[in-house]
């Protein structure tokens, strides 16, 4: 017998409009020229020698990645990595479900972030129609038309809107493919039920971004630089809506995870920097390169020369790449996320800093003798 389970449709689902924000894009973005603050000169050094490898990287054409957690964006940074891209210094970005969200949001309304403690005891934490349908249904058409998670909503927000097939036309789909494209057959049928549950009409869905400049996933998809999305199931407030769709999230989130290990193959002599992620870069990360070494090893190589810097608040004070893993008795030890990326091979080191210091020196140096 299955269990029972939750009904979302008898949700009180309120609309995005009416929800109280704290973070607003225009306002709280953080302008390029900004100086950083708060950093050591053993940060200033370790940045320096961050810059040189990307350099680097960039003359050999190898992957400069980076990965980060939600707060990046949710502190306005948006436009710091969108030059990043445009300037060709980063070759792949990657972020969590809720980086996804808030870049959206910030696209969509020009605010963001809500209060939680306050929401969840009212009982609305996260239960938003438009964040959470449209996030969905971009999910949804991604998943038919073979994209990634981060590709799905960067294209929603570069196009301001979504096609939508006659389900007709879906379903004709499916039976023709259902033994040649299995895959793409079952996401056409699980389109076509969404379609007639929310009697949305066929043709392009206008839903316009006036804010779409501050989008990192929206400029990625328009300058063509993977920006991929790692969600983890129930983690976002997109779960919470009946439009979510776990098959959509499932193949579009696939996809991404494997766009990112490619990119993972081609690091070596190249950087990876993980910036305020303490659970999904790491360990996307090393199944990832675990992958990666397996078929190189089929090859006669390996990836031994990457560069890895992982940058976080917690204070620590360990060379990681001179000393080793530390003993059990020194509070480094519990950077769990270092200790991951430590185990990854190449040369690691670990900075500590506020993001935004650490992404405007980064941006600013990397720029410096252009």
């Amino acid at each position: 017998m299955p269990y029972p389970k939750f009904d979302r449709n008898k949700l009180d689902i309120k609309r995005l409009a009416d929800r109280k924000n704290k973070v607003y894009i225009e306002r709280d973005h953080i302008p390029l020229n900004q100086p950083p603050r708060d950093l050591t000169e053993a940060g200033i050094q370790l940045i320096d020698k961050t810059v040189a490898r990307i350099k680097k990287a960039r003359e050999l054409n190898r992957s400069v990645m980076l990965a980060f957690g939600a707060h990046t964006i949710k502190n306005g940074m948006g436009p710091t990595l969108i030059a990043l891209m445009k300037e060709g210094w980063v070759t792949h970005l990657a972020t969590n479900g809720a980086g996804i969200i808030h870049d959206w949001e910030f696209a969509f309304q020009g605010k963001s972030s809500e209060d939680v403690r306050e929401n969840v005891n009212l009982g609305q934490f996260g239960i938003w129609d438009d964040t959470d349908f449209y996030i969905n249904l971009a999910l949804v058409v991604g998943a038919y038309e073979g994209l990634g998670y981060g590709e799905s909503v960067g294209k929603m927000v570069h196009r301001e809107g979504l096609d939508i097939p006659e389900t007709s036309f879906l379903y004709d789909f499916a039976r023709k493919n259902m033994e040649t494209d299995s895959g793409k057959a079952a996401a056409a049928v699980d389109f076509a039920g969404l379609i007639k549950h929310f009697n949305l009409p066929s043709g392009f869905m206008k839903i316009p971004h006036p804010y779409k400049n501050y989008s990192v996933q929206g400029n990625a998809y328009a300058l063509k630089v993977p920006f991929t999305g790692h969600p983890m199931f129930g983690h976002d407030i997109i779960y919470t809506h009946p439009m979510n769709h776990g098959a959509s999230v499932g193949r579009t989130a696939e996809n991404d995870f494997l766009c990112y290990a490619n990119s993972v193959s081609n690091l070596e002599d190249g950087v990876y920097m993980s910036v305020g992620s303490a659970v999904m870069s790491p360990m996307i990360f090393e199944k990832s390169l675990s992958m990666v070494q397996n078929m190189e090893i089929q090859h006669g190589s390996h990836i031994d020369n990457h560069y890895i810097l992982v940058v976080d608040l917690a204070e620590s004070d360990w060379d990681w790449d001179k000393d080793g893993e530390p003993p059990m008795d020194n509070p480094a030890y519990y950077l769990r996320y270092c200790k991951t990326f430590h185990r990854m091979g190449g040369e690691m080191h670990y900075l500590t800093a506020d993001n935004r210091d650490f992404l405007l020196a980064l941006y600013q140096k990397l720029n410096a003798n252009e």
